[in-house]
């Protein structure tokens, strides 16, 4: 088994948390670890009960059982030491092991912003919602929110009817929906967008994990934009964690008398930046997106294609191909693919399909 699967064994295994993993990285050898004795694991910190459990369950047969249970699911892996694993993610502070997707994890490499907030929230708060995450997501941002009720589900929803493009972060099993009023939604998701947990198929749910992933929504996105939250929000979590990653806060204004505006006042007293439009988040951007931006112009007033988009598109002429696929034919790295092929949907002429698989228009 190579390191990557190894490192998804240890990221299953019961009673190794982050840093138990991080001391075992940190040592020589640990990718042997399916041949370890109760003496190997007791070397590597490991107390001794769960030393001798772990020289008793990791072996091959159970690694390869939970691996043929994840490529029944569906389940994309992205571990920590993978190409595709984000950048972003790993400039913070305890960057999670393993992600578990379920639909488009290329989505992982673009420029996304998380919008946050209540889960009860006002109409204002809802609109506001939905108002930023169509302007956004139609001017090529990913958004990023986590699936809870209220701010969270309207952003999704919002990004999907208008064809843009969603992450939902989970606070549960990859497998498992919550709440279950939008299980509908996690499935549209995954069709068209994507969702991404760190914990294993099997985690059994409780409310301390959702803060936890607060730090992956925060961590995968530039900036978090908070629009309504009380005092003791969740979404205070996600904005503090961004601050932590030295990433750009937005907040909302709202009705000083209104409980669900005290945590967004409260930040921008403390200097998050006031957003009022799509355009306020925008600028802080916009530079990022400007030549996909430029190069969809130009091909509206007929430029023709560059020479790696004409690549990409006499591939595409022999019929519909995957990203992986792609990516073994060109041989270029996975940015330079990714950002062609976003330029190619931007210029209406590839169109992705579920699976991310391609498509000439």
């Amino acid at each position: 088994m190579d390191k990557r699967c190894i490192l998804i064994g240890l990221h299953e295994s019961p009673g190794l948390g982050w840093k138990k993993i991080h001391n075992i990285l940190s040592q020589e050898g640990w990718e042997y670890a399916l041949g370890f004795s109760a003496s190997d694991w007791l070397e590597r910190g490991l107390d001794s009960e769960l030393a001798l459990n772990m020289s008793k369950h990791f072996t091959t047969a159970w690694l390869e059982s939970r691996l043929e249970l994840l490529e029944r699911k569906g389940v994309q892996t992205v571990t920590y030491y993978d190409s595709q694993y984000p950048v972003l993610m790993k400039e913070t502070a305890r960057p999670p092991w393993v992600m578990y997707c379920l639909g488009r994890s290329e989505l992982l490499s673009t420029l996304s912003v998380a919008i946050v907030g209540t889960r009860l929230p006002t109409a204002y708060g809802r609109k506001v919602t939905m108002m930023l995450a169509e302007e956004l997501s139609g001017r090529g941002i990913t958004i990023v929110s986590g699936l809870a009720r209220g701010i969270d589900g309207a952003c999704h929803e919002a990004t999907l009817n208008a064809r843009g493009a969603t992450i939902a972060v989970l606070g549960t099993a990859i497998d498992v929906a919550y709440p279950k009023e939008h299980t509908s939604l996690y499935h549209h998701i995954q069709e068209r967008g994507l969702v991404v947990s760190e914990y294993p198929i099997g985690t059994p749910g409780h409310p301390g994990l959702f803060p936890q992933r607060n730090r992956i929504i925060a961590g995968i996105s530039r900036g978090t934009v908070v629009v309504e939250a009380d005092t003791r929000s969740g979404s205070l979590i996600t904005a503090d964690l961004a601050l932590e990653a030295d990433r750009d806060v937005f907040a909302v204004p709202g009705p000083i008398t209104s409980p669900k505006s005290r945590g967004t006042l409260a930040l921008l007293k403390q200097g998050a930046k006031i957003v009022t439009a799509a355009e306020d988040i925008w600028e802080e951007y916009g530079p990022f997106l400007s030549s996909i931006e430029e190069s969809v112009l130009e091909s509206k007033i007929g430029n023709e294609l560059t020479d790696e988009e004409q690549h990409i598109y006499h591939m595409l002429e022999q019929g519909i191909a995957s990203f992986d696929d792609l990516l073994v034919r060109t041989n270029w790295n996975f940015g330079l693919l990714h950002s062609v092929l976003l330029s190619l949907i931007m210029k209406k002429t590839v169109v992705q399909l579920p699976g991310s698989l391609y498509e000439l228009i």
